[in-house]
């Protein structure tokens, strides 16, 4: 398989810089992708660029993961609108272990390299990085670039951002000069750090090196893909628990669910196309079936398995909410004795932000105790609310959360 054609069938190609990047990938070669730590986790935005690590090892080739452990201490302000809040030494080393570790496990069915810029930034001194790169880059041609354009027109870039994209583009001649790496792939936003670092290893040694970027994905209705009604959609299951996961895959929009196929499974064009050729129960088996595949490459098949047959006892006639991987903690018995206002349960449960966005969901018929309808925002929940037990409560259709109450003397067993 030819890794451009792949990832061009699958519609995960926005530009190219060579004129046949087809003819790039004939032989074997190795690109890379590099990810900032800005947080402990990566999210599933992130994961269209390590689906395309992850057929660049399907086809043959050799997968760099960079890490940036120098960058991230700058910030990226490419689709930026402000400056990145700056993040302590400490915290972006820690991060930056906990992404390669993450990202290694992801990418555990091939060769996978990972590096950590800071390696090779760290060391390079302020008079060195200036005479070895400065004498290469056009400050004209780099307020060409999107990238900066963008921040100027709208309030301004700091002289710490503008140097991010002489550090990328080192990257991409260091690995080029040291590890034979001749791609770099990115989003589509960081087209104007790929073409930077293209030119300044031609400059510099005559190299002749190429850039693909993948698009940036929305969903159907334009909106910006990755958040939930929760939030942000984290590929720790500490940050965003497998049934959650599982549930945002699952509630992808109709008009989505083929593309979403494609960029993040690894399943055939054929066969996505026979899943989503029917509307109706079909379309719905194939949200399964794309919640399935995701989850089960991110968290692990058991997680998976969990998860699903926990979406199923909840979403099905009975909405039994007993699974083990629907969000859940414990309450005992002793604080319902006087009641709880179901806001602070809500808030509690982390499905309302706030205690008076919680009174406001119920107000407006969005929250269910069990499986009636609560509209008193001052409503108080009791020990005889509870079933078997158990308070579940949920926010609009999907969202569900379960209070356990154990019996007096075992809460701590």
């Amino acid at each position: 398989m030819n890794f451009y054609d792949v990832l061009a069938e699958r519609g995960l190609i926005a530009q190219a810089t060579d004129a046949d990047p087809r003819a790039r990938f004939a032989q074997p070669v190795a690109a890379y992708i590099g990810f900032d730590p800005t947080a402990d986790s990566l999210h599933v935005g992130s994961l269209v660029p390590i689906v395309a690590l992850r057929w660049l090892q399907v086809c043959g080739h050799r997968a760099v993961a960079l890490i940036g452990g120098a960058t991230g201490l700058v910030g990226d302000p490419s689709g930026k609108s402000s400056q990145r809040q700056m993040l302590s030494r400490e915290q972006v080393a820690a991060n930056a272990r906990a992404i390669a570790s993450q990202l290694q496990r992801l990418l555990s069915e091939g060769p996978l390299t990972v590096v950590d810029n800071a390696a090779w930034l760290g060391p390079l001194g302020w008079i060195e990085m200036l005479r070895e790169a400065g004498p290469h880059f056009s400050v004209n041609r780099m307020l060409t670039m999107d990238s900066v354009r963008a921040r100027l027109e709208g309030g301004g870039l700091s002289f710490l951002e503008f140097n991010y994209m002489v550090m990328q583009a080192w990257d991409f001649w260091h690995l080029a000069r040291t590890a034979g790496v001749s791609v770099q792939l990115g989003g589509q936003d960081q087209w104007g750090n790929i073409v930077m670092g293209i030119e300044l290893a031609r400059r510099k040694d005559g190299l002749e090196l190429a850039g693909l970027t993948l698009p940036l994905i929305t969903r159907a209705d334009g909106g910006k893909f990755g958040k939930s009604e929760a939030g942000t959609v984290w590929l720790a299951a500490e940050r965003t628990s497998p049934y959650e996961f599982y549930q945002f895959w699952r509630n992808t929009a109709d008009a989505d669910v083929a593309r979403y196929l494609a960029y993040f499974t690894m399943l055939p064009l054929a066969e996505i196309r026979a899943l989503t050729a029917e509307g109706g129960a079909a379309l719905n088996a194939a949200k399964e079936r794309l919640a399935w595949e995701v989850t089960r490459w991110v968290h692990g098949e058991a997680a998976a398995q969990q998860a699903r047959d926990s979406a199923r006892r909840a979403f099905g006639a009975d909405h039994d909410a007993g699974g083990a991987a629907i969000p859940h903690a414990l309450l005992e018995e002793r604080e319902l004795a006087a009641g709880i206002p179901l806001a602070d349960l809500l808030v509690r449960a982390g499905l309302a932000p706030s205690k008076s966005e919680a009174r406001r969901l119920i107000s407006g018929g969005g929250v269910c105790l069990h499986d009636a309808r609560i509209e008193d925002p001052q409503r108080l929940v009791t020990a005889a609310d509870a079933r078997e037990r158990r308070l579940v409560l949920r926010v609009g259709k999907k969202r569900w959360f379960r209070f356990d109450i154990p019996a007096e003397g075992a809460a701590g067993g």
